[in-house]
């Protein structure tokens, strides 16, 4: 007796586990969803970034200000301290360059004075790859390497940083009075010439500024004006003890004989300055 309560009563076990194996294997399944991986950030990758393309030859030779402002746009959105540390109020005080009679405004950065100050629009066409020529990915400063390009017009520094020599000099070079044969200085001789550049330089090497970080035509008419926005650029604003050595570019008239100074001279501006050569004002 007790055994056929045993089998019946592990026949009803079977019999309900059977039952509820195929209730759960008929109810409704829930729809497989493949797994997708959240949305990921646009990738900030530093050395990705700091090896693009856009930063060396031949990619940075054409590049447009535009590409380098999408990630340096700082440079012309930044601005003078209102005070200095020591609490000197920047409205109070004057700048170098606010010294000089063709700056006009307040103080501003050193990018936006080269771009975008009324100044800048008037007589420059400067570009960020005017000054700013990439560098060597397999060294740090150019020249280090026997192979790499030299510290001269066809050589530029580092990624961030230019080489002076080439770039600044010319526009903050020292006045050469003693080339041009004057007696001295500008600034202490400029009455005996009436404070004209154009009385010598109508007729003297008159090919000048045809370049395309210069706007020639804006810059010939502020001589007329004036000698300060000459000697601006011409002295005016100096860093250097010494000259920037202008290529002699042939002009109608010019003497056959060669000054001794000038005989190792260029004769034509460096090529990629040459092309789309800046006329009048920009916009």
């Amino acid at each position: 007796m007790k055994q056929a309560l045993a089998a019946a009563a592990l026949t009803l076990l079977v019999s309900a586990g059977f039952l509820l194996w195929i209730a759960e294997d008929m109810a409704p399944r829930a729809e497989f969803v493949a797994h997708v991986e959240p949305p990921q950030a646009a990738e900030t990758d530093y050395l990705r970034a700091a090896y693009s393309p856009l930063h060396f030859r031949p990619a940075i030779e054409t590049a447009e200000d535009a590409q380098c402002l999408a990630c340096h746009r700082e440079v012309l959105e930044d601005r003078v301290r209102a005070a200095s540390p020591s609490g000197l109020r920047a409205e109070t005080l004057r700048a170098w360059y606010q010294e000089t009679p063709t700056y006009a405004g307040e103080q501003d950065t050193f990018h936006r004075r080269h771009l975008v100050t009324p100044l800048a629009k008037k007589l420059m066409s400067l570009r960020c790859n005017t000054c700013h020529q990439g560098h060597d990915p397999r060294e740090e400063a150019q020249g280090a390497a026997a192979d790499s390009a030299r510290q001269d017009d066809a050589g530029f520094t580092l990624r961030k940083q230019v080489n002076p020599e080439t770039t600044c000099l010319k526009c903050h070079g020292q006045f050469p009075w003693q080339l041009m044969g004057l007696p001295g200085p500008w600034e202490a001789h400029k009455a005996a010439f009436g404070d004209n550049c154009l009385n010598c330089h109508a007729a003297i090497r008159t090919k000048r500024h045809e370049v395309n970080y210069l706007n020639a035509a804006a810059i010939e008419q502020a001589g007329k004006e004036g000698a300060d926005a000459c000697y601006g650029c011409h002295g005016g604003r100096s860093w250097y003890r010494i000259s920037y050595p202008y290529p002699r570019t042939p002009w109608p008239g010019m003497p056959a004989d060669v000054p001794e100074w000038a005989k190792n001279r260029p004769t034509q501006s460096e090529a990629r300055f040459l092309g789309g050569v800046a006329q009048g004002t920009r916009p």
